[in-house]
């Protein structure tokens, strides 16, 4: 009897030792998780190496994203890897909870594609503008998406109807764009946004200059021509804004703006 109650003492022995070398192990992997070497190396074998090599709407994706998750809860960019076939299948409330997990780890990485989310997917127009405001602190005259975050700014204030915060935007936007220059292009998105802003605002001359410079710049632009050929709703201006209707309508394939166009028929 005292041998098996010895053999048992070793064996609770061993458990205990075991879980306390397990214990100690937690504090290394922690350590490691806050290192930015060891997350990039978890990046590439779980995501580039992973995910990567299936489409985002493969199960196996996901998968990979949660393995990662599993080894280090603190990666941002997993997160918002995991959030991209939710925001495809626009499933977003799912999605935002992985985006703002994605924004709080990193924000310089991942609050401006936040706040382009909130505008362009789910119209969160006032929450797109407090993220752009707020990563403008963090990284002044940077990007997303190949564009300004006053570029941005401006399109959210456009579709809320506040049209001098809008101007006062796209015009810083235009500022950045152009550098310390001045020489520097303004991207068309640009040009046909402060068209159409004009335009909302009833002052036509500017909204022609800037939609015909629009079309300069991308004379495939088929939303230009469209709200180009608005401008000229006037009188004696019928047969232009025709004329750029129907423009609009051969570059998209008459598939669209068919209402605009008998609309335009009846000036």
């Amino acid at each position: 009897m005292a041998k098996s109650w010895l053999w048992c003492l070793s064996l609770l022995a061993l458990a205990h030792r075991g879980s306390g070398q397990a214990a100690a192990l937690l504090p290394k992997l922690a350590d490691q998780c806050g290192s930015k070497r060891y997350q990039d190396s978890l990046v590439t074998k779980y995501i580039e190496n992973g995910a990567h090599k299936y489409s985002y709407n493969d199960p196996r994706w996901t998968r990979c994203c949660d393995s990662l998750l599993a080894v280090c809860p603190r990666v941002a960019y997993a997160y918002q890897q995991k959030a991209v076939p939710l925001i495809k299948d626009a499933k977003y409330a799912e999605a935002f909870a992985l985006e703002n997990r994605a924004a709080e780890l990193d924000p310089q990485a991942w609050l401006a594609y936040r706040g382009f989310l909130k505008c362009i997917f789910t119209k969160d127009y006032e929450g797109a503008i407090v993220d752009f405001q707020q990563v403008a602190r963090l990284k002044p005259g940077s990007r997303e998406m190949d564009h300004t975050y006053p570029f941005f700014e401006g399109l959210c204030h456009l579709e809320l109807g506040n049209y001098q915060r809008a101007e006062a935007n796209f015009k810083e936007d235009m500022r950045q764009q152009k550098g310390p220059s001045g020489q520097q292009d303004v991207h068309f998105n640009t040009l046909f946004y402060v068209g159409v802003l004009y335009l909302e605002m009833k002052n036509y001359a500017q909204a022609k200059s800037y939609l015909a410079q629009c079309l300069k710049a991308y004379p495939q632009h088929p939303e230009a021509n469209y709200y180009l050929g608005l401008t000229y709703q006037a009188p004696g201006g019928r047969f232009i804004a025709l004329r750029l209707v129907s423009q609009a309508q051969v570059i998209i394939g008459l598939r669209v703006l068919r209402i605009g166009f008998q609309a335009l028929r009846q000036v």
